[in-house]
């Protein structure tokens, strides 16, 4: 396997959408992914399982593609006999990754402290929407509570009066994004100290993270920001145009760009030379944007970004996903692909956006049924006998 975390193994007990998105990342990139799900396999597994737009043959959309290059175990964790396969488990890998709420690790005896006497290189990484530690930690939380929470959703929307949530769910997405950076740090650190250990990610942090240098101006200006639809705070024009068929987003950021710009729409009242400086363009953003809008509604996108591309102003179309997934750019890149389900049907999904130069091997095996790697895992990683694998099964312990 070309892949640059192959030889690594982790243990995936995560489920919903955060943890296992950082599962499918590492997997992606080559670790042996091995998800221990309960006996009656892990809450995602149901999702969409039968509707018949958004499953292949019982698997769900989600299942189906957060899961793909993972192995399977069913193990019952809250037996004494099951936590001791886990156990065995823990000693032959490098990272057990959950996403349980806060507190739940410790009672099962999941947590960093109690694997880290199995296996002292143990990493452990939960995503939780708080975090492990703090007066809120115990607070539930998903993806819009998380962006709610994390300050976000307080600039998005068209006004003061309508929060809109992120349309893709950027919260739980941030989580296993930071958790996957949280793992690979301390794999870094390991090689040095020849120790683990625990990775805390909350959703709510990556999120207040994700605020960046708006979070600074807050603190210079003592202001709250507020949403402005898709215009720039700054930029002018900056925002979503109406064309004849379709959006356009148009980002001017420089007076190169403007310039270039009054070349492809040929808007006499663009010659004032206050508009020449970002200061002029801001104070006339109403009328510039008027203007354009005037302009652009004339023709089709094609015809517009067709000139605006040749005078490389940045700009692009709001595409819908039938044509951001069918954009000869991103199929160059291998960002879609087949997704396969264990009989061999398969649909298409998004792929891996990170290209490495040399170990860039690009695969998906199917995400997989419940359980059907117990058999293996346990005679393969733990040499653990067929009597025994059969004894534990007749006890209720795997499946």
């Amino acid at each position: 396997m070309n892949k640059p975390l192959a030889g690594l193994r982790i243990l995936d007990l995560t489920h919903m959408l955060s943890g296992p998105y950082a599962g499918m990342i590492l997997a992606d990139l080559g670790a042996e992914t091995i998800k221990v799900e309960p006996l009656q396999g892990e809450g995602t597994r149901g999702l969409l399982a039968t509707d018949p737009d958004n499953s292949l043959h019982g698997m769900g959309a989600y299942f189906l593609t957060l899961n793909r290059n993972k192995k399977s175990v069913a193990i019952d964790l809250k037996s004494m006999a099951g936590m001791d396969v886990f156990r065995q488990l823990v000693a032959v890998s490098d990272i057990v990754l959950s996403n349980f709420a806060a507190g739940v690790p410790e009672r099962l005896g999941l947590d960093y402290d109690t694997l880290s006497r199995v296996n002292p290189r143990i990493i452990t990484c939960t995503v939780t929407g708080y975090g492990s530690t703090g007066p809120g930690a115990h607070r539930p939380a998903f993806d819009q509570v998380a962006q709610a929470a994390g300050g976000g959703m307080s600039i998005t929307g068209p006004d003061r009066e309508h929060p809109v949530r992120a349309g893709i769910p950027i919260g739980d997405l941030g989580g296993g994004m930071f958790g996957v950076m949280g793992v690979l740090a301390a794999l870094y650190e390991r090689e040095r100290s020849g120790h683990g250990q625990h990775v805390d990610i909350a959703m709510v942090d990556c999120q207040v993270a994700m605020l960046n240098y708006m979070a600074t101006m807050h603190f210079l200006s003592g202001q709250d920001p507020y949403p402005i639809g898709n215009a720039h705070f700054v930029h002018v024009p900056y925002d979503t145009f109406r064309c004849a068929d379709g959006f356009i987003v148009i980002a001017v950021i420089t007076d190169n760009f403007w310039q270039n710009l009054k070349k492809v729409v040929a808007c006499p009242e663009f010659d004032d030379p206050a508009f020449d400086g970002q200061p002029g363009r801001w104070a006339g953003r109403e009328f510039i944007n008027r203007q354009l809008k005037a302009i652009l509604g004339q023709h089709s996108c094609s015809h517009w970004l067709a000139l605006l591309e040749a005078e490389r102003i940045p700009c692009a179309p709001v595409n819908s996903f039938s044509q951001a997934l069918s954009d000869p750019q991103v199929l160059h890149r291998n960002m879609v692909v087949d997704l396969y389900h264990p009989d061999g049907s398969s649909t298409r999904g998004p792929g891996n956006p990170i290209k490495l130069s040399r170990n860039n091997e690009e695969s998906f095996s199917p995400a997989p049924l419940l359980g059907s790697d117990t058999d293996s895992v346990l005679t393969q990683l733990l040499g653990m006998p067929a009597p025994d694998i059969a004894a534990l099964k007749a006890q209720g312990v795997i499946a």
